[in-house]
Order: C-alpha cells, then sequence, then structure tokens
C-alpha cells in the first residue's frame, strides 16, 4: 500500500511547533510566546536558549494564524513618508523603546506615492492580520481611524509627504528665547540667515524672530534666504556693510551658522567678540568647533515616545495622558556673548 498522500506528491515536511521550541529550551510554551512578543521580562539568558532552540529546530512563528486566533501578534507597524531626515531615525529609536517596554515588536515602513495611495498601504498593513496597531508620523486621508478588521492606525502627523518637519516638530518658540537673550547682553541689531522656506520650520523660524525683534523693540538688518547652503550663509555676512551696525547672526540651523562664523573669520571678525553667532540643531560638530556653537536642542527621542503612548493607550482603549513638557533647550556656548 503507498503511503504518499492523494494526488502522488511527497508529505510535506511537519513544521516545528512552538511547545517543541519550549520543549528544547528548557522553558514553558508561555515563555516562547513571550519572547517572539519582544516581551523585556524575558530574561537575557534564557533569551539566549530560546534563540538557539528556534535556531536549532529552524522553527518560524505563523503571525498570520495567531492572529485569526487571538489578534495578538505582538507586532506594530510604524508609517513613514519617503525620503530622509536625521530627525526621524531619534524619533523612531525612542518609539520603539517605548514600544519594547510594553512588549511589542516594531516594523517600519516608508509610504510613498498619491496620498490616497499611502493611506490605501496603510490599510491594507492594518487588515493584513500581522499588527496589532499602526502609526503614522504623516498625514493620511482616512475616513476612520480604524481599518475593517478593527485595528487602530494613529496618526501623527510630525512630517509632510517630503519627510520635511510639520507640526510640534516645526516649533519655532526657541527662537523668541535666542533674541531675548541676545538682547539681556546688549544686542540691538540682528541679522536672520533663514532656510529653505518650503520647510515649515524654516518659515516658522524666519516668523518668530520678526515677532520678536518687533515686540523687544530691536532692529532686523535683514532675512537672508540661504536654503539651508552654508556657502550662503557666509556669503551674506562677507556682504554686510561695514556699518550695518549687526552684532549678532541667527542662523536656521547649525550648517547656517557655521557657514556665517566661516565669513565673519574671512572679515577678520572674533567670534563672538565681534559678532555672535546662533544656530539650530545641536549637530555634534556644533559643540567642538571654535567657538562652540549656540544652539538649540530639540529632543526628538522624547517626541517618539510621546507618538508611542498614544497608539499604546489606544490598543488599551484609554486617553493619552497630555504631555506639555517642552522638549526644545537652548545651548549657550562660546559663540555668543556681550555685544561688542
Amino acid at each position: 500500500m503507498s503511503s504518499e498522500p492523494p494526488g502522488g506528491g511527497h508529505a510535506a515536511p511537519r513544521r516545528p511547533t512552538m511547545r517543541e521550541v519550549a520543549r528544547l529550551a528548557g522553558v514553558s510554551h508561555q515563555t516562547v510566546s513571550r519572547y517572539f512578543k519582544a516581551d523585556g521580562t524575558v530574561h537575557a539568558d534564557l533569551r539566549a536558549r530560546i534563540g538557539l532552540a528556534v535556531e536549532q529546530l529552524d522553527y518560524r512563528p505563523n503571525l498570520v494564524a495567531r492572529a485569526m486566533r487571538n489578534r495578538h501578534t505582538g507586532r506594530l507597524a510604524f508609517l513613514l513618508p519617503h525620503g530622509t531626515a536625521v530627525s526621524s531615525l531619534e524619533m523612531l529609536a525612542g518609539a520603539q523603546d517605548e514600544a519594547h517596554r510594553a512588549g511589542y515588536g516594531v516594523e517600519v515602513f516608508t509610504l510613498d506615492g498619491t496620498s490616497r495611495a499611502r493611506a490605501e498601504r496603510a490599510l491594507e498593513l492594518a487588515d493584513s492580520g500581522f499588527y496589532e496597531g499602526l502609526l503614522a508620523l504623516t498625514a493620511l486621508p482616512l475616513d476612520a481611524r480604524r481599518a475593517s478588521s478593527g485595528t487602530p492606525i494613529v496618526v501623527t502627523p510630525h512630517y509632510d509627504a517630503h519627510m520635511r518637519s510639520i507640526g510640534e516638530l516645526a516649533d519655532a518658540q526657541a527662537m523668541a528665547e535666542i533674541v531675548t537673550g541676545l538682547a539681556r547682553q546688549g544686542h540691538r541689531r540682528f541679522l536672520h540667515l533663514a532656510g529653505g522656506y518650503e520647510h515649515l520650520s524654516a518659515r516658522r523660524r524666519r516668523d518668530v524672530y520678526l515677532e520678536t525683534i518687533e515686540r523687544l523693540g530691536l532692529t532686523s538688518h535683514a532675512v537672508i534666504d540661504c536654503h539651508w547652503l552654508a556657502q550662503r550663509a557666509r556669503a551674506a555676512v562677507v556682504a554686510l556693510p561695514a556699518d550695518s551696525g549687526v552684532t549678532a547672526v541667527i542662523a536656521a540651523n547649525d550648517l547656517l551658522a557655521a557657514g556665517a562664523i566661516s565669513g565673519a573669520v574671512d572679515r577678520g571678525w572674533r567670534v563672538p567678540q565681534d559678532l555672535s553667532v546662533t544656530g539650530w540643531d545641536n549637530s555634534p560638530v556644533g559643540a567642538v568647533m571654535p567657538p562652540a556653537l549656540t544652539t538649540v536642542f530639540v529632543d526628538h527621542d522624547v517626541i517618539g515616545r510621546r507618538v508611542a503612548r498614544q497608539l499604546l493607550a489606544t490598543l488599551k482603549g484609554e486617553t493619552a495622558p497630555e504631555e506639555n513638557a517642552p522638549f526644545t533647550e537652548v545651548i549657550w556656548r562660546s559663540s555668543t556673548g556681550p555685544a561688542r
């Protein structure tokens, strides 16, 4: 009698089970389940034993089957627009750590195409059965915050479709603190080196700069559109009239500030004795360049944790707590000083 299955083919090899992994690792199957959910309560030596057992048995969890049984996969999906931004890496690090602490693994997806295409892709991921919840860091035209599967989609727009900062990421109130701090040191005439105005953050920094100048009765010599190019910032300082009276340059980011310092050096000016210069972003090189750069630190890690907590609260059917603590800080360093 033939042992072949109907159809004449060979029987597919039986897949190892989670209980077999547990038996080989010497742990309970519940511990193995928590291992696959990236549960931080699983001790390091247990994780090592389970990982070795998984490798020896070539075990692969069937997430779809698990999702069909109990709707719990232990996985979340984070959605970003197509593009690159250093801030997004820092935000994701904070958000992922917050998710891991709550026992969830995370996968990150980039969305491109039209806004409708991005929304459809988000809904497909939500309905796939692989994820318990989705966190979108860009705006999505969704009529509801849940897919047909009931999987929640939390939308917190921090980036536009081109990966440019929007929402609270574009907050510019620290600019008022910079102008006010320099005014207290005797500065009365300023120059602003602006970024590319296609970025909301550049427009807001310019606007808060001008509003603060007017409110304090100070003078803005000019606002120069530098489009985030250091050479334009350098040229703007080199081109300052000798009698401009400018004693402080406020740049829209650290790169423009470095260009401004280069222009000052070209003119034989000392920073900060002859010209104070500030930046924004707290780039690592700014802390070690001579002189060390006064700048604005934006805590993207904290922002990432906040948005992750919004998704986690939604999964629990709770309302996320209001979190209004500041996430920016002006770091005063030696590139600024009293007006000459």
